[in-house]
């Protein structure tokens, strides 16, 4: 993935100093920075650690005609850690790698996920995960696939690559189902939440201009 580019400058931002405390697949940065108070006064020294991850792109691969939707299950340390069922439900996504568009990252990682790429994308927005810790800012989209054959419970099969140690379960979820875990909060992963509340309320559209064409 594309190493993190120096903070942007900015007008009501003073950064004092920028250490690199750690360098693995991402890196982390202990800054100390100052910044324009609401008021108009500069505020104290301040030092946060920022987790830079990067640009993500995620995807929610939609049906229309099967009015399905196919999700993935992984296993999550950091669900673990904080206390939650470790296996979570999410869509698939990954990272940004250089010289790729959001559109070939999505592909690239819908193909290694869940085995089926999208013919249409329908842009849902950006979203900044971990605005107190982390720079990682998500691209997610909605893309139009069809549904493979299932076995018992909606079940495809397994994905991902072998390569990164990949263990992801694919399984077809009826819309209605997926909507509704969401809005019951049953869906702890924050981006698939997103996707799946922005498809709740653009769901028939998506049928209309997507069924046929």
């Amino acid at each position: 993935m594309p190493q993190p580019s120096p903070l942007p400058a900015h007008a009501a931002v003073e950064i004092e100093s920028s250490q690199r405390v750690w360098q693995g697949r991402t890196a982390l940065d202990v800054i100390r920075f100052r910044h324009r108070r609401f008021d108009g006064a500069m505020s104290g020294t301040k030092t946060w650690e920022v987790w830079r991850r990067g640009h993500a792109v995620a995807m929610l691969p939609y049906d229309p005609d099967a009015d399905a939707l196919v999700l993935i299950e992984q296993f999550r340390l950091p669900a673990l850690a904080a206390g939650l069922d470790p296996v979570l439900v999410e869509i698939p996504a990954g990272f940004r790698d250089d010289g790729e568009t959001v559109e070939e990252t999505i592909h690239r990682e819908s193909r290694e996920e869940i085995g089926l790429e999208a013919d249409r994308l329908e842009r849902i927005g950006d979203f900044l995960l971990t605005a107190g810790g982390s720079d990682e800012l998500c691209t997610i989209f909605a893309g139009r696939v069809r549904a493979p054959p299932t076995g018992p419970d909606g079940i495809v099969g397994l994905g991902g690559l072998a390569s990164e140690h990949e263990d992801i379960r694919v399984r077809v979820w009826p819309a209605a189902r997926a909507i509704e875990a969401a809005l019951d909060g049953q869906l702890p992963n924050s981006v698939a939440a997103i996707a799946l509340l922005w498809f709740a309320s653009r769901r028939e559209r998506l049928r209309q201009i997507w069924m046929g064409s």
